[in-house]
């Protein structure tokens, strides 16, 4: 199962415009991809008013057949699900999917979602879907669904602010933090400025970027976020939004993105380069917002 291409920006405005223009039904026969069927599907069902009383983090973690350091690669997942041990409400759900167990901490809010499928290359999005899938068996409340990659971490406070602001559609990661490990310098990702025209939003680099209501109760859900998480996350504002689930900024710089530690998963599709230069491009200088990055994320 390979990523799903990306559709075009003219077709997505369009079909954002006949949806809300003419109705769901209406976009139906315009659709390309099975994501913007779910989409629509979805928005054909009202937003849930029910609290949402929890976050839940999907986490595909790459097998140890294709890495040169398995170890390594459990160390970073330790440190990314700390940042979820982390949080100051408790009220958060993190599932891992790879073939072999990882060594996990011993929290009965964290599990193992085993992957059996023997189907050789990249399996990062069926695991994503597996992850899915697995939604309905995890009796969830209604609450908010996030992928997160298992080397990427969560600010302190991130949940809390979900969980109080309590966005109708989601979240989105405007602003966050990319580093290079290699280097050990931080940039900061947000919106352009006139000071910045060129910076990029933090979820136009980093796929830990979109957290969506999801109710157990809406059949819809699930397949539509499965659908969703099989394109790369520069779709996933723009299907949330035809879903009828439009995602709100969180306030802060919300997620720490890693590069260069050695395994990542771009590195191995060659698409590392760009975001280091990133990185060197905007480098934080500031010594409070270093000292404030210390503080609020694990220690790497």
């Amino acid at each position: 199962m390979a990523q799903v291409p990306a559709t075009p920006k003219k077709q997505r405005i369009l079909l954002r415009l006949r949806a809300a223009l003419f109705g769901p039904d209406s976009a139906l026969p315009h659709v390309t991809a099975a994501s913007e069927a779910a989409a629509l599907a979805l928005r054909n069902r009202p937003l849930p008013q029910q609290r949402r009383q929890t976050v839940t983090f999907l986490i595909p973690l790459v097998g140890p057949g294709p890495v040169k350091d398995w170890s390594a690669v459990t160390d970073r997942l330790q440190t990314t699900l700390q940042s979820l041990l982390d949080q100051d409400d408790p009220n958060w759900r993190a599932v891992i999917c790879c073939q072999d167990r990882p060594p996990l901490p011993d929290d009965p809010r964290i599990t193992h979602l085993p992957y059996t499928d023997p189907t050789p290359g990249n399996d990062k999005w069926r695991k994503l879907a597996a992850l899915c899938a697995h939604l309905p068996e995890m009796s969830l409340p209604c609450g908010y669904v996030m992928s997160f990659d298992a080397d990427d971490l969560l600010r302190q406070g991130t949940v809390r602010e979900m969980l109080t602001q309590q966005a109708p559609g989601g979240y989105l990661v405007q602003t966050g933090f990319v580093m290079d490990h290699a280097s050990g310098t931080y940039a900061l990702a947000g919106p352009p400025t006139p000071v910045f025209p060129l910076r990029k939003p933090f979820w136009k680099l980093c796929g830990s970027c979109a957290a969506l209501t999801h109710d157990p109760l809406q059949p819809e859900s699930a397949p539509f976020l499965a659908t969703m998480m099989a394109h790369e996350h520069r779709m996933f504002p723009f299907l949330a939004a035809l879903a009828g689930r439009r995602l709100t900024a969180l306030k802060r710089p919300s997620v720490l993105y890693i590069l260069n530690h050695g395994e990542n998963f771009g590195a191995r599709r060659g698409r590392v380069g760009f975001k280091t230069r990133f990185v060197k491009r905007f480098r934080i200088t500031n010594r409070a917002i270093l000292d404030q990055i210390a503080a609020e994320f694990p220690r790497i």
